[in-house]
């Protein structure tokens, strides 16, 4: 299992809840999964100033959500991102994630089988707020033939639809984690294209990352260890260059049993490459082992291309609009009306431009 900092990145995204509800499902029993996963936050948030009141309440988790209000204030008047009532009340849910993701793709492919909803998009993933229901559709995927993986959610928007409380799981881990994911899930609000998972979640994540270079500051806080996130880089481009191996090998046969030869050789080869990585730049660092040691298949990889694609061009994008957000998200949106072929060139462009580094 991934470290605190990175399991939270790689496994957070937006489930869209209601926008996937009020566009219609497919199946009338996920419809109303949905509906009642949904009502069950709404119903038992409570506002953040009432549940720090409470003499009751356990005192550090008093503090995580007075910095979480305070962190929401910033967002706001600070990162540019919207000012409503998300964020603002607080659910115990007693049980570890808020929901649980179930990406799948093809045995011989890295892209993953969408899922379209008439609002939201098609995603890259089906949410489900009980982790049962979850697996049940895992294992009829896994009997298709495809390759799944369950990525569990610890937090997540509707968009705007409705004010997203702070859920328990969100408090999982450290501060830096809880202001990021704040900023991550405006940020979805601020902006969000349909049918285009990547573009949102590189989006999110730059203004989280930014968005806590800024926080940190303004608390006259270091940055974030800059080891720590080297040492991220360097195994998402571990991970993102594995995928890549896989495309091209998917790619140069039609016959299973080659491909399936080549898919576990390079899974393999990834695995020595990643203790080479590791002993030479990080000796006796060992956070990622355990991921690395688990199964890996298609599935497990997608995460990582939907967070990491583009935050380099946001990055680019931020610089050019000399650090402003308003500037910067007017930029974002002009991108965002663009037809997604021409989008999608414009950003791989911006993310060649070797430019100055977002600080």
């Amino acid at each position: 299992m991934p470290p605190p900092r990175f399991r939270g990145r790689a496994v957070r995204l937006a489930i869209a809840a209601l926008c996937l509800l009020l566009g219609g499902c497919a199946s009338l029993r996920y419809y109303a999964h949905v509906a009642h996963g949904q009502a069950s936050l709404l119903v038992h948030r409570r506002p953040i100033a009432e549940v720090v009141r409470d003499p009751s309440i356990d005192p550090d988790l008093a503090r995580r959500l007075r910095l979480a209000a305070q962190a929401r204030q910033f967002a706001s008047s600070e990162l540019g991102l919207p000012r409503n009532r998300s964020y603002t009340s607080y659910v115990d849910l007693h049980r570890p994630y808020v929901a649980w993701n179930v990406f799948a793709t093809l045995p011989y492919s890295v892209d993953a089988v969408p899922q379209c909803f008439p609002i939201a998009g098609c995603v890259a993933y089906r949410g489900y707020f009980d982790q049962a229901r979850a697996q049940a559709r895992a294992a009829q995927l896994k009997a298709q033939g495809d390759d799944v993986w369950i990525g569990p959610v610890p937090a997540y928007s509707t968009l705007g639809w409705f004010a997203d409380p702070i859920v328990s799981s969100m408090l999982r881990w450290d501060d830096d984690e809880l202001a990021g994911t704040i900023f991550h899930e405006l940020a979805h609000q601020q902006l969000y294209v349909k049918d285009d998972t990547a573009f949102n979640e590189s989006f999110a994540s730059f203004v989280e990352r930014q968005g806590l270079r800024e926080w940190r500051r303004a608390r006259e806080l270091p940055p974030p260890d800059p080891r720590a996130q080297a040492m991220e880089r360097g195994f998402t481009m571990l991970v993102l260059d594995l995928r890549e191996r896989l495309r091209q090998s998917y790619a140069s046969s039609h016959d299973t049993a080659v491909l399936a030869r080549g898919k576990r050789a390079q899974i393999e080869a990834f695995r020595r490459r990643y203790a080479r990585w590791r002993d030479t730049q990080w000796p006796g660092d060992h956070r990622y082992d355990a991921w690395v040691a688990a199964p890996v298949n298609n599935a497990r990889l997608l995460p990582f291309g939907l967070y990491d694609r583009w935050t380099g061009a946001f990055a680019v994008l931020y610089d050019r609009a000399g650090h402003r957000w308003p500037a910067f998200y007017a930029q974002v949106r002009a991108l965002a009306d663009e037809p997604k072929a021409q989008r999608d060139r414009a950003l791989d462009a911006l993310a060649a431009n070797p430019g100055i580094s977002a600080r």
